[in-house]
């Protein structure tokens, strides 16, 4: 990625501020390695200078844990000084927030050296690392995600979520109810702000479904034929919904596992890709007989292992597994079945697409999309086969073989040579180092189960 030309930097600054003369303020962001938006705001007088110059952040930036804390295991932090790097904008990504009171609008950053090159740290850039091997074959990603949310109340039970009185009834939503429609009408206004306001910043959200929980909803996003595009729209979502949903006096989470023994929170990644004339390579009548996606999907097996890391990067993500809630736990594949890892949607031929159902909600977009391609990649120039797609229930069929738990995902991560060809070393080791950390600190912690068990018993 090349810093884009100061004269179309300065036509896109011009007319949107042209256009939106009533924006005050402009919010620079930009994803962390978590998907967390940091950055900072500038007043409108200050977006040329931006376009012209970029901004500085410091490199700890990508190696903060959850909390906000940079990670000096990382070697982003006091081993360089904690020194800056520039941020420059990313075309076409200039917009209003719709929740502002103030006239506000925010723009996506992505992190340079001093010389222009791409920060390595940037999960933005590792995923264009990773997009640029198909480039080479003259191949195109076609991606989209399904994100799903809870809206949860603004109060607290003891430290715990629960659901938001619905703004209708005055109830509390206790049953599951998946695709209920009188759900989405219990919550109209803040669900139809979100999708008002995603199509107001660009956002290709097209639909929301209630989910199979309480208050829990899945935004669909339209595809796009660029996979790093999709996951800008993906963490652009995250950031909407959540202050649209304060608008409402609500709040949301994307948590994988908020509930016990509720349904978590998932990121259904699709993708398709298309030759250098615009077809679909995986297009066909049965997907069994076609080789390119065949081996398409044998290559995201084989690496599903190791990016589960990078799929589900938190300790709570791994409580998000189990067969009642349709989350794989092992590498397999099937035709339109829910219960496999990797399911291939049987509809129009042409629309033949791989939908990738590991990854929690909580996962960072970059980081999850490219460890998907990077196995998509291997599986393409390998000629990987994925055995035949499992038909049924997978869960009585293939013996679980996903990690469940994060030392054991970043153990996996930490030692595995194929997804190290794709991914840089250096980041694999700062991507560690950090979950490492955060794995010490929830261990060291003692839980409220720890003392109801153990406080008067032992």
């Amino acid at each position: 990625m090349s810093v884009p030309e100061r004269a179309v930097q300065l036509n896109e600054a011009n007319a949107f501020l042209k256009e939106h003369p009533e924006v005050l303020f402009v919010d620079l962001l930009i994803a962390d390695m978590n998907g967390v938006v940091r950055g900072k705001r500038i007043e409108r007088t200050s977006l040329h200078k931006v376009y012209e110059q970029g901004i500085n952040l410091p490199a700890s930036l990508f190696a903060l844990d959850i909390n906000g804390t940079t990670v000096e295991s990382s070697g982003l932090g006091l081993d360089i000084g904690d020194a800056d790097r520039i941020c420059y904008p990313i075309p076409g990504t200039l917009s209003k927030e719709p929740w502002q009171k103030r006239p506000t609008a925010q723009l996506l950053m992505t992190m340079h050296e001093r010389d222009g090159t791409p920060f390595f740290a940037d999960p933005r850039e590792v995923l264009r690392q990773v997009v640029a091997r198909f480039e080479e074959l003259e191949l195109t990603v076609c991606a989209a995600f399904e994100l799903e949310f809870y809206l949860i109340d603004q109060e607290n039970v003891n430290g715990r979520p629960q659901p938001p009185r619905s703004p209708i009834s005055g109830k509390r939503p206790q049953s599951s109810q998946v695709y209920l429609i009188d759900d989405l009408d219990e919550y109209v206004d803040c669900l139809q702000d979100i999708l008002e306001g995603a199509k107001e910043q660009g956002i290709p959200a097209d639909a929301i479904v209630k989910e199979s929980a309480p208050a829990q909803f899945e935004v669909n996003l339209h595809h796009v034929a660029d996979p790093i595009k999709a996951c800008d729209h993906a963490v652009l979502l995250k950031r909407l919904i959540k202050n649209i949903a304060y608008d409402h006096e609500m709040d949301s989470t994307f948590m994988a596992k908020p509930y016990p023994g509720q349904a978590g929170n998932g990121l259904h990644m699709h993708i398709s890709i298309l030759d250098k004339d615009g077809r679909n390579i995986f297009a066909g009548d049965d997907p069994r007989q076609n080789a390119t996606l065949r081996h398409t999907i044998g290559g995201v097996l084989e690496t599903m292992s190791a990016s589960m890391a990078f799929l589900c990067p938190n300790v709570n993500s791994y409580r998000r597994f189990g067969a009642q809630f349709y989350v794989p736990n092992a590498p397999c594949w099937g035709l339109d079945n829910r219960t496999v890892a990797l399911r291939v949607p049987t509809g129009s031929a042409d629309a033949v697409r791989i939908e990738h159902r590991v990854a929690g909600a909580d996962a960072n977009p970059y980081l999850a999309m490219a460890a998907l391609l990077a196995g998509a990649h291997h599986g393409l120039v390998g000629r990987i086969e994925p055995g035949e797609p499992i038909e049924g229930n997978s869960y009585e069929q293939v013996e679980p073989g996903l990690p469940n738990n994060l030392r054991d995902a970043l153990r996996r991560l930490d030692e595995d040579e194929i997804l190290s060809r794709y991914i840089s070393p250096d980041y694999i080791d700062v991507f560690v180092a950090c979950k490492e950390s955060e794995l010490e600190q929830f261990e060291y912690s003692i839980s409220d189960l720890e003392y109801n068990w153990y406080l008067h018993t032992v």
